[in-house]
Order: structure tokens, then sequence, then C-alpha cells
């Protein structure tokens, strides 16, 4: 891989991969009841479906066969899951 195409799939590979990365920490640092109070999958099932995206890109890189799903699995994560469970308060304080 040389010049511009090395590049940008360089570049591409690397954001994936914190794009996945990302979604996990995040997976793990929020609450679990949080998720059944959104409605969503529960904690352990989105730590497993993002921790595999991030493993499967590690191993293979987005652009394979298994690659664009992972991508896929991490962004809804961030863009439907996160903000239902990150919009919930913490805890059950009344103030």
């Amino acid at each position: 891989m040389a010049g511009i195409d090395g590049l940008i799939n360089l570049v591409v590979v690397y954001a994936t991969l914190a794009l996945a990365v990302w979604a996990f920490v995040d997976a793990i640092i929020r609450p679990a009841a949080a998720f059944v109070a959104a409605g969503k999958l529960s904690k352990p099932g989105w730590m497993a479906i993002t921790g595999l995206a991030t493993l499967l890109l590690l191993w293979q890189g987005p652009l394979s066969f298994l690659g664009l799903p992972a991508v896929i699995a991490a962004v809804v994560y961030l863009v439907d899951v996160r903000p239902a469970v990150r919009g919930l308060p913490r805890g059950n304080s009344s103030w």
C-alpha cells in the first residue's frame, strides 16, 4: 500500500476501530438498569455485540465480509442505544 490509497485505507481502519472501542467502553460504563429502563437489549448483550465488533475489526478490518456488519453494530449502538441510555437519570435520587 503506497500513496494516497494506503493513507485512506489506514484512516478508515483506525477510525472504525476507534468507533467500535468507543461503543464497547460506553456499554461497559453505563448502568445495567438503564438498558432495561430504556427498553433496549440488556447490557451484557450490547457488551457482547460491541466487543465482538471490536475484535472483528482488529482481526479482519472494516472492508471485509464480517467487518462491515461490525461497523454497523457499533454505529447502531452509538446512534440509537447510547442516547436512550444516557438520557436516563442515574440512581434513585428524587432531585
